[in-house]
C-alpha cells in the first residue's frame, strides 16, 4: 500500500506542475526540427478564424509536418544540422531516398511558421517603408488585398498565395501548390496564407473566398513591417 500510495502522490505531484504550463510546451522535440509554439491563445482570433481550427492546424497538421521532417532526415546528419532555409534552397543537393519527403515537409514547416508569426491581434496598418513598397510594387494596400484574394481564390486545390520579397525591398505577388515556398527559389516570404482547406472548412467549408476577406482581420502588419526590415537587411531566415 505504501508503494501505490507514493507512486499515486508522485503522479499528482506530477500533473499539478504541469497542469499550469502553456499548452504547446508540453511536446518533447525528437530531432533538430521543433514545433514552434503560438505566440497567442487558439481563440484570438474568432469569428474570423476558429479556436478548434487554430488547435488543429497548429498541433496535429503543424506537429506531422516536423514529426515526418525529422523522421526524414535522421539518417542524414549532414542534411540535419542545415538551417531550414538552407535545406529548401538546395533542395536538388537533397539525398533523392528522402528528397520529397523533405521538399513536403520542410516547405510545411517554414510555411506555417511564417503564417503563425504574420498573423496577430491589434497588428495595426502597414506604415512606413512597407507601406511605400505595397504602393511601389503591388499598386497600394487595396489593390493588394484585391489580387491577393483573386490569386488564392485560382489556386487548384491545395497550396499558398504569398508576398516574397527580395534583398533590395522589391515585392512579388505569386502563388504555389501544396507546401512549395519561394524560399526554394533563394528568395523570401514577406507574408502568406494557407488555402489548404484544413485551415479553414470548419467555419467557412468549401467558402474560400470569405475565409481569404476574412484573414485580413487577423493579419499582423506590425509584424510584417519587422520582416520587411529583416529581409532587406539579409536576417530573414523564412
Amino acid at each position: 500500500m505504501a508503494l501505490n500510495r507514493r507512486t499515486l502522490l508522485a503522479a499528482a505531484a506530477t500533473i499539478a506542475a504541469t497542469a499550469g504550463l502553456p499548452r504547446f510546451a508540453r511536446a518533447q522535440a525528437t530531432g533538430p526540427f521543433t514545433l514552434p509554439p503560438l505566440p497567442y491563445a487558439t481563440n484570438v482570433f474568432e469569428p474570423n478564424i476558429d479556436a478548434k481550427t487554430m488547435e488543429i492546424h497548429h498541433d496535429r497538421h503543424h506537429q506531422a509536418y516536423v514529426t515526418n521532417l525529422n523522421n526524414a532526415v535522421k539518417d542524414y546528419p549532414n542534411v540535419a544540422a542545415m538551417p531550414l532555409q538552407e535545406i529548401l534552397a538546395k533542395l536538388n543537393e537533397m539525398p533523392e531516398a528522402i528528397r520529397t519527403t523533405v521538399r513536403n515537409n520542410a516547405g510545411g514547416h517554414a510555411n506555417h511558421s511564417m503564417f503563425w508569426e504574420v498573423m496577430g491581434p491589434n497588428g495595426g496598418e502597414p506604415e512606413g517603408e512597407l507601406f511605400a513598397a505595397i504602393t511601389r510594387d503591388l499598386g497600394g494596400v487595396d489593390t493588394l488585398k484585391s489580387r491577393f484574394n483573386d490569386a488564392g481564390l485560382k489556386v487548384f486545390g491545395s497550396g499558398w498565395v504569398m508576398v516574397s520579397v527580395t534583398p533590395d525591398g522589391k515585392l512579388t505577388l505569386e502563388t504555389r501548390p501544396n507546401q512549395d515556398t519561394p524560399i526554394m527559389e533563394g528568395k523570401r516570404v514577406l507574408f502568406g496564407n494557407d488555402v489548404w482547406e484544413h485551415a479553414y472548412y470548419l467555419t467557412y467549408q468549401n467558402r474560400r473566398a470569405d475565409y481569404l476577406k476574412a484573414w485580413w482581420n487577423v493579419v499582423n502588419w506590425n509584424k510584417i513591417g519587422e520582416r520587411y526590415a529583416a529581409a532587406k537587411a539579409g536576417t530573414l531566415a523564412i
